[in-house]
């Protein structure tokens, strides 16, 4: 190989260098964005591979990370004004199964579709004195270095389970956004999500290795939310999870008829085991590959909520439109966020529109609020095509049917940071209470929570009888009190505080 390293990354600069390359694409094209349809001949195997229409801001990484799954990748060729590259592989075997692989997968980089095929030539010759590429280059010269593990490293990556740490936690992470994130990327099967060392983590499985090779080069050090949330990405040593239940901490897309368990799920002990055993060095070896992403975190790429949420603003559809308040409807979405304006809608009183402070609200409560039933009814919570809730004009009487709620005293989370964004939790039966005023006894509060036309299950004050967890008969009751209680004013001006709990008694 003309005497270049093990591994050469290079970026040819000439004209004419360009045009032996060029030259060499079967479909004849000019140029990889345009859209001339493809000749059908193939090229015989080879180990160097011809990448086509990648995105302009594509990075060498990227490209390399196409190729490390299926083995060694010894050389790349970036031609950036023509959005190709070649890419060599280390056997013709492993550019065989790349091949044959990405045939019935579509490769995807940076969510834009690629087209893969054989080059027409046997072997790259480049010079690699680039400087542009030399992180390229020692980063996938450590991966592939004899002193690492390069059979241990690559099985890693052929995982197609991901461990996910969230870093910066200021807003919770739920299931179901892990699943929108990461679904960007391929078919994501089961997760799991837990606490461990005091942070939050999640186990996620792909159909497919590949798409988490892609999910971790894109993804890994990015913020969800705007400056939090960071994801921290390894690939974990598992290969299969074992979900037992369908809720709010764990779910197997593939098995909707799994029962939601009775609490928190416990680790399975194989996972647990795995766990312990997953080590921060593979994270610390793979690391420079998600350079790139991380390089573009820091650059001010828009967070990764803002893709999937546009707005603060909320439809919520299927109300009791008998029962249903603009105060009940901010009691409720209030649990998730800081609503500030509330409107049902005049001439369809089963619906309504909440604006919240921000979308990372929004979506929180549309996460934990659709599905649930309220007044009797199935709710439905999508976000809205509308930008603000408008308050009807000077004079006009719209019967009470819009509420401003801007400067209400009642906000949860009117200071940034406030312990209270730790304390989110999917509606449940078991609710917390706090403010409590100490001569009130448990049979006061039983009494008070079974006029909400529920039955109290269980009662439990904390050590201080300022807290307790009462537990009503179903999630729909609970919902209930939480509307009719929170903020009830139990004498002496104290208003007592009402919150979904993780607990059960």
């Amino acid at each position: 190989m003309d005497g270049i390293s093990d591994v050469a990354v290079g970026v040819k600069r000439g004209s004419d260098e360009l045009n032996m390359y060029s030259n060499s694409m079967s479909d004849g094209a000019s140029n990889g964005n345009d859209s001339k349809k493809l000749r059908v001949e193939e090229e015989p195997p080879s180990r160097v591979i011809h990448i086509r229409k990648l995105p302009n801001e594509a990075s060498d990484t990227e490209v390399i990370a196409l190729g490390l799954p299926f083995g060694k990748v010894t050389n790349i060729l970036t031609l950036k004004g023509k959005n190709q590259a070649f890419l060599e592989m280390g056997t013709e075997e492993a550019a065989i199964t790349m091949v044959n692989y990405y045939n019935t997968v579509a490769p995807h980089v940076r969510n834009v579709p690629v087209f893969i095929q054989y080059s027409n030539h046997k072997e790259l010759k480049t010079d690699a004195s680039n400087q542009r590429t030399q992180a390229v280059l020692h980063a996938v010269s450590a991966i592939q270095s004899p002193g690492s593990d390069v059979q241990e490293i690559l099985a890693a990556a052929s995982s197609p389970v991901l461990r996910i740490i969230i870093d910066n936690m200021f807003y919770p992470v739920t299931l179901d956004v892990l699943q929108q994130i990461f679904s960007k990327f391929g078919t994501v099967m089961k997760i799991i999500t837990f606490t461990k060392n005091n942070q939050f983590q999640a186990l996620l499985q792909f159909s497919d290795p590949v798409n988490a090779q892609h999910a971790k080069m894109a993804l890994d050090g990015q913020n969800i939310y705007n400056s939090c949330c960071t994801l921290r990405i390894d690939f974990s040593k598992l290969v299969n999870l074992n979900v037992k239940y369908n809720n709010d901490k764990s779910r197997d897309y593939t098995r909707p008829e799994l029962p939601a368990g009775d609490g928190q799920p416990s680790l399975d002990p194989a996972v647990a085991a795995a766990l312990s055993k997953d080590s921060s060095s593979l994270l610390g070896a793979l690391n420079p590959l998600s350079a790139a992403a991380a390089a573009a975190a820091a650059a001010g790429r828009v967070a990764l909520a803002g893709h999937a949420v546009s707005s603060g603003v909320l439809l919520v559809s299927n109300l009791n439109e008998e029962m249903v308040t603009p105060q009940s409807l901010f009691t409720l979405f209030g649990v998730y966020g800081d609503v500030q304006r509330v409107k049902i809608l005049y001439n369809k009183k089963d619906s309504a529109l909440i604006q919240m402070s921000d979308s990372n609200q929004a979506q929180l409560a549309m996460s934990h609020l659709n599905g649930q039933k309220m007044y009797g009814k199935i709710i439905r919570v999508t976000l809205s095509k509308h930008q603000t809730v408008a308050l009807p004009r000077d004079g006009l009487d719209d019967q009470g049917l819009t509420k401003d709620y801007a400067n209400s005293p009642l906000h949860r989370f009117k200071k940034p940071g406030s312990k209270n964004f730790q304390n989110i939790f999917p509606p449940s039966a078991t609710l917390h209470l706090s403010n409590i005023p100490q001569d009130v006894t448990e049979e006061d509060l039983r009494l008070l929570f079974s006029n909400t036309g529920g039955t109290v299950k269980a009662f439990k004050f904390f050590q201080d009888r300022k807290m307790a967890l009462i537990q009503m008969s179903t999630v729909e009751e609970a919902i209930q009190a939480l509307i009719d209680l929170h903020n009830y004013n139990m004498g002496n001006n104290q208003h007592l505080r009402v919150s979904f709990s993780k607990s059960t008694i």
